[in-house]
């Protein structure tokens, strides 16, 4: 199969039709095989009777059916597990991604050699102050920390080869870092398109300026997995043993010069009473910990549970 689309959803019930429509007037004239996976993470506003409806009448179309809103990354890793074509693009449902770079995405992919490609919406038709700001900021933040080289990391229309879809896990909240994980994943030649982006047609935006925050949050998350995912004890081991030695060589130094001034007469305080004493104690318990959690980290890799989503039924 040449093309499978992965296109997640919540509560797009009036986009959906129109956006069927606009993806087979593209992609007919290339005579390729190809499937449409939606896969409704929950929705309550009878999306999925739409895409029943549409499988009836298209058997490319095919649908996943969440029991309640797992969130994107879910969904687009049970997409990802079920798609079968050499190259996997992925679009948002609200026809703010237009299918007709489909194409081109796709050519970037076979013949240009990429891994993968991210869209990347140069002008956009949100609020600057709520998004548009925000946004740039956001994703300057991951360029500088994850060393991949997008400017937008959150753009919803993205190629991958079928080999990087397979060797990555999306889960949490990082769908936005799936070019990271790729990277990760051994995966270089990463690239850009610049896509046109649509005005909102239907509905509401489902992320609200909270994403912004949960974003930098999962950016710390997946620089620590990209450095030391499989190795925790090297972070927090390295520092607990440091801030160990720190305050057990205060503590020396403290009751050391204690002794000294005992030895030749010289006025002295108890040891208690010193601030730098309990500075020190502090620090070799803080060392102690910092040293444990790089343990039960190597621990935890060892028994390590994902979070799963629960699928209510599949069309295929």
């Amino acid at each position: 199969m040449h093309l499978s689309l992965v296109i997640p959803l919540l509560n797009e019930k009036e986009s959906l039709q129109e956006l069927y429509v606009w993806i087979t007037k593209v992609l007919e004239p290339t005579q390729w095989q190809y499937e449409i996976w939606l896969v409704d993470d929950g929705s309550t506003d009878g999306s999925w009777e739409t895409i029943e409806s549409l499988h009836q009448k298209d058997e490319r179309v095919k649908g996943i059916r969440f029991l309640r809103n797992f969130g994107k990354s879910q969904a687009l890793h049970a997409g990802f597990a079920r798609a079968q074509g050499e190259v996997v693009i992925t679009m948002d449902a609200d026809l703010q991604d237009s299918p007709e770079e489909i194409f081109e995405l796709y050519q970037m992919i076979t013949e240009q050699g990429y891994d993968l490609v991210s869209g990347w919406k140069k002008k956009r038709y949100d609020h600057v102050l709520s998004k548009n700001i925000p946004s740039k900021l956001f994703n300057w933040a991951a360029r500088k920390t994850s060393g991949v080289e997008l400017n937008d990391f959150n753009c919803g229309l993205k190629a991958y080869k079928k080999e990087v879809i397979k060797n990555i896990e999306v889960s949490g909240e990082m769908h936005r870092y799936i070019p990271v994980l790729a990277k990760n994943a051994g995966f270089k030649k990463i690239g850009e398109k610049v896509v046109k982006h649509q005005a909102r047609k239907y509905g509401e935006t489902k992320f609200g300026i909270n994403r912004f925050l949960n974003g930098f949050l999962d950016l710390i998350t997946i620089w620590f997995l990209g450095n030391f995912a499989k190795r925790p004890m090297h972070l927090f081991g390295a520092l607990g043993v440091l801030m160990f030695l720190i305050g057990m060589s205060s503590a020396a130094y403290i009751g050391i010069r204690k002794l000294y001034r005992m030895y030749f007469d010289l006025p002295y305080d108890l040891v208690t009473n010193s601030p730098y004493f309990f500075i020190a104690l502090t620090t070799m318990i803080i060392g102690s910990q910092l040293f444990l959690a790089g343990f039960l980290g190597e621990l935890i890799l060892k028994n390590r549970r994902e979070e799963r989503y629960k699928i209510k039924e599949t069309l295929s």
